[in-house]
């Protein structure tokens, strides 16, 4: 016999929520949402659709007074500077952006289309990476199984391009990339290259990034990091509010190395360059390869 909707949700929402309630960084607050949305599933089908419905309803009620609010205090140019002010706090920021008031960047939107495909192109021993988005065209990469495959095309075109043009409308196309060097998948030991490409900038050598470090290329605006043999590159800006990203701290965070920006202190992952802080956004990467020991990064 199912269990009264109140006894479900004390043993498990609600100790889901109090168990976070004395802490009070976004993080652990964020956390105590994560938590109490993963045990409403885990409810029974009829106590999980009226938990699911009100969920909804307060997210709507949510966003209608704050879709009114920042209307009305935009209506005023010292609302409009108060609200720019507002937004360099990560908690208000991942709030608006959540509800859509704050539009992501084309880059992350794209990036959340590709997630929702991946599974599909993992049955079938393959993967997709996001390399670029520039003009409105959204430029990937095939991994696995669907590298060299005849069927990659037909992939994209049927699968991967339908999805994404279909939630996220300014992207005209997706195409291939098969002979561009990418961020994140150049290993210390076998990264080559032709380093005459138009748009290439000249690095460091190799040798002069030490494992867990940044290096800031000026002449691209971008950084590199050197993580458990891999190279990175990304752009020299927190997409948070576009500033430098020069002086940031590294530490460790589990199993992962990250950089926290130095103006409003959003942490991102070198590995990946997600965002901890607001994961609707994070770093953009740029193309990267190695030629004679030195570092080349083509930014976008």
């Amino acid at each position: 016999m199912n269990k009264p909707v109140d006894e479900q949700l004390d043993e498990r929402v609600k100790s889901a929520v109090n168990d976070q309630a004395p802490m009070a960084t976004l993080e652990r607050l964020a956390l105590a949402v994560d938590n109490a949305i993963k045990a409403v599933k885990e409810l029974d089908e009829g106590p999980q659709a009226v938990a699911t419905n009100l969920k909804d309803a307060l997210e709507a009620f949510h966003k209608e007074g704050l879709v009114t609010l920042v209307s009305s205090i935009k209506a005023d140019q010292r609302g409009k500077e108060l609200l720019v002010a507002a937004l360099e706090k990560p908690a208000v920021y991942a709030l608006l952006s959540m509800h859509g008031i704050i539009k992501k960047p084309l880059f992350a939107r794209v990036l959340e289309v590709l997630e929702t495909v991946k599974p599909a192109l993992a049955a079938h021993g393959g993967d997709i990476e996001l390399v670029d988005v520039y003009d409105n065209v959204a430029y990937v990469r095939m991994h696995g199984a669907c590298v060299g495959c005849s069927m990659s095309a037909a992939t994209l075109r049927d699968g991967v391009e339908e999805a994404v043009r279909a939630r996220v409308p300014e992207i005209s196309r997706v195409e291939e990339l098969r002979d561009v060097a990418v961020s994140g998948f150049l290993t210390i030991d076998n990264a080559r290259g032709d380093a005459k490409d138009l748009g290439w900038h000249e690095g460091p050598e190799v040798t002069s990034i030490k494992d867990g470090t940044v290096y800031y290329l000026q002449s691209a605006r971008a950084i590199i990091t050197h993580t458990d043999g891999k190279l990175f590159a990304y752009r020299n800006s927190c997409p948070h509010m576009g500033l430098p990203l020069d002086g940031g701290s590294i530490a460790a965070s589990g199993s992962h190395l990250t950089l926290t920006c130095p103006a409003h202190g959003f942490q991102f992952t070198l590995a990946s360059g997600e965002c901890l802080t607001a994961p609707q956004v994070q770093l953009e990467p740029f193309p990267l390869k190695v030629v004679d020991g030195r570092i080349w990064v083509r930014p976008a």
